[in-house]
């Protein structure tokens, strides 16, 4: 057997290995075709899984910020009454507020959560979908 020249690409050894053992022929530029979908894919899903997180970060960020500020206008509004009753009424409203606050962004960083995670899923389903159908066309045209 001749020596076989060293720089045989992987597509050369992958379609001798098809001939050597006599395998149909092999369409190594659909295979290629359909994984690099699947990358493509797999990255599109990645960076919209990070367009979210970053989002979801930015947000919080700024939902810390607030708080800070409101905390702040708080304190220096904060005027120690000499009723107890008025102390721990000014108490109970900033603890409803902090509480009313804190419940509604954790439901927005939770729809940023579920925006993203639901649109990186589609992202993949739908090349699933497509690489079903082209396995499909596949056996459909032998």
């Amino acid at each position: 057997m001749a020596k076989q020249p060293d720089s045989d690409s992987f597509l050369d050894m992958f379609s001798r290995f098809g001939r050597d053992l006599k395998l149909p022929n092999v369409d190594v530029q659909a295979i290629l075709d359909h994984h690099r979908k699947n990358l493509e894919a797999l990255e599109k899903s990645a960076r919209a899984s990070a367009a979210g997180a970053s989002s979801v970060l930015a947000r919080q960020h700024e939902m810390v910020q607030d708080a800070m500020r409101e905390i702040t206008r708080l304190a220096q509004n904060y005027q120690t009454p000499g009723n107890p009753q008025d102390v721990l009424g000014k108490q109970a409203e900033f603890a409803r507020k902090s509480f009313e606050t804190t419940l509604r962004n954790a439901s927005e960083v939770a729809d940023l959560l579920r925006k993203s995670s639901t649109e990186s899923i589609e992202i993949l389903r739908d090349r699933i979908r497509d690489a079903m159908a082209e396995v499909r066309a596949g056996y459909d045209k032998k």
